[in-house]
């Protein structure tokens, strides 16, 4: 871990302020952090329209197809979605260490669990001081844990396996996919399952966004920026 140091100059020229300059999140996972949430913002909206479908238009059937580009728009966000979670998954292992924090979770560590405690106490407003971590702190690696990175692989399993159905038993999306009708027979169960996945991935976006920009204002450490600039510049930096 690399640490600059910037003291810019005081107007009064009575005091310098010192910050620390972390370089966290490398190009490609800030890449894949956009990417992945415009394609997850497509396929809600497209999602929530195939579970809810619009009203018939009138007029020939040739010149009304929306729910069919609907449905087109949601399979290529899923595709484009899946690609790159392949592609995130290989840089975990030649990325830096925060690279790897949302796939794992060292529930062996004390230390972890006893940092986990105090966060959760300052975002309950009990505790006086966060504690300032170059990447994730704990409970927000807990989280995405959980309600993101898990639940990614279960829409992108649950969602294939959809799809299967009208791929056919000869596609090679049944032939990876198919097991989960082992799981579901119903595929009613699976469509269920997968709206369910929708909302809980929703759920941890909304309090993400409300958690960085909390952030940003009451911890003195830069959040939001940094998924842009990829560098995290606090006052101080816990290991």
């Amino acid at each position: 871990m690399t640490l600059a140091e910037s003291r810019p100059a005081n107007t009064d020229a009575k005091k310098a302020v010192e910050r620390l300059s972390v370089y966290v999140y490398d190009a490609p996972v800030r890449i894949w952090h956009w990417a992945n949430a415009f394609s997850i913002l497509t396929l809600a909206l497209t999602g929530y329209f195939i579970g809810s479908p619009l009203t018939s238009a009138s007029g020939e059937a040739s010149a009304n197809h929306l729910m069919g580009s609907i449905r087109f728009i949601h399979f290529a966000a899923a595709q484009i979605l899946t690609v790159l979670l392949i592609l995130r998954i290989y840089w975990v292992l030649v990325g830096n260490v925060h690279a790897r924090q949302i796939f794992y979770v060292p529930i062996w560590s004390g230390r972890f669990w006893k940092q986990l405690s105090h966060e959760v106490r300052w975002y309950m407003f009990m505790a006086r001081q966060p504690k300032k971590y170059a990447g994730h702190n704990p409970l927000a690696r807990f989280t995405m844990f959980l309600m993101f990175t898990l639940p990614l692989f279960f829409m992108v399993i649950t969602g294939f396996a959809l799809y299967s159905e009208g791929a056919g038993r000869d596609s090679w999306e049944y032939v990876v996919f198919g097991w989960v009708f082992s799981m579901w027979p119903n595929s009613q169960d699976i469509r269920a399952n997968h709206h369910l996945g929708m909302w809980v991935i929703l759920i941890f976006v909304i309090v993400h966004i409300y958690v960085a920009v909390r952030e940003d204002i009451m911890s003195s450490q830069s959040i939001i920026s940094s998924m842009i600039s990829g560098e995290r510049l606090s006052k101080e930096l816990e290991d």
